[in-house]
């Protein structure tokens, strides 16, 4: 299969490109770069601790050919008060596509990354963790209300790095909250998910992350096995797949690069076709992007 006829038309919405406190491999402009080369329709940077919107128009704007789009997102961590709905209604004006709960301020990815995390911030404030489901199982008030304005709005849901406990609560309450796009971040990396878990995701309308950084076999920094991987294609519907790279961390290497290699890998090794790459890779995010 020829590389350039792979990556046209991919659409990467998981790429942590800088300016950041976290130490990056690269910046959105060096990003853009090669998602021109590599005939990309586009990107979405995603900051754990900033919202990413002003430096992608900005780097699109005056640096692009026309040809790549590139997207912000904002996380709701600590760093833009968690839940702040004024946070999330400016992101929105400033064209944010994505809001994901929160990632590095929730309690589940501290406990997970005790001995340390490559894409932590270099920040002197210890982080508050963040658990938003009680006891019940119910959602706090203040995240219903930004769910409620992200169904208003049609923003697409990114679901971070809470347990599985509270990504379950998390996908049902915005589904009868109304959002439509639904991104499930790594339900097999810190989540904790059952692959059952994962196809009544699906069933509900949500969409599953393969993210390439966290497989030995994708990235210098991926911890789990291929054979996670092979479970994924036979466990989850690959129609109900997002295909991204999740990479961009200091020492990492390309993100463009690194879909390419797994994309091999999945089809040399695993009979996933180019027609199920073209749907991870480029239909199901064009969806939540709002292209489609």
């Amino acid at each position: 299969m020829d590389r350039n006829e792979l990556l046209k038309g991919v659409l990467d919405i998981h790429v942590h490109a800088g300016p950041s406190v976290a130490s990056r491999e690269l910046d959105a402009a060096d990003m853009l770069k090669e998602a021109e080369a590599a005939g990309y329709r586009g990107f979405l940077v995603k900051d754990h601790y900033f919202p990413s919107m002003m430096g992608c128009q900005m780097v699109q704007r005056h640096l692009g050919n026309g040809s790549v789009e590139i997207f912000g997102s904002l996380c709701l961590n600590n760093a833009v008060g968690v839940f702040n709905l004024n946070a999330v209604d400016a992101a929105y004006g400033m064209g944010a596509k994505m809001i994901y709960f929160p990632t590095v301020s929730s309690k589940n990815h501290i406990d997970a990354h005790k001995g340390g995390f490559a894409g932590a911030g270099n920040m002197s404030v210890p982080e508050t963790p963040v658990v938003y489901v009680d006891e019940k199982g119910e959602l706090l008030p203040e995240a219903v209300r930004v769910l409620e304005y992200m169904a208003e709005k049609n923003i697409a849901l990114g679901t971070g790095h809470g347990s599985a406990r509270e990504i379950d609560a998390l996908v049902r309450t915005a589904v009868k909250a109304g959002v439509k796009k639904i991104l499930v971040n790594h339900p097999h990396f810190h989540i904790g998910a059952t692959y059952r878990q994962m196809r009544e995701w699906a069933a509900l309308g949500a969409y599953i992350e393969l993210n390439v950084c966290v497989f030995s076999e994708g990235s210098k920094l991926g911890p789990l096995p291929t054979s996670v991987l092979e479970e994924m294609l036979r466990e989850v519907p690959r129609d109900r797949m997002v295909l991204d790279s999740d990479m961009g961390q200091r020492g990492n290497g390309s993100p463009v690069e690194g879909m390419y290699r797994f994309m091999r890998l999945m089809m040399d090794r695993f009979g996933v076709t180019k027609e199920e790459i073209d749907v991870m890779a480029k239909k199901n995010p064009a969806i939540l992007m709002g292209l489609a």
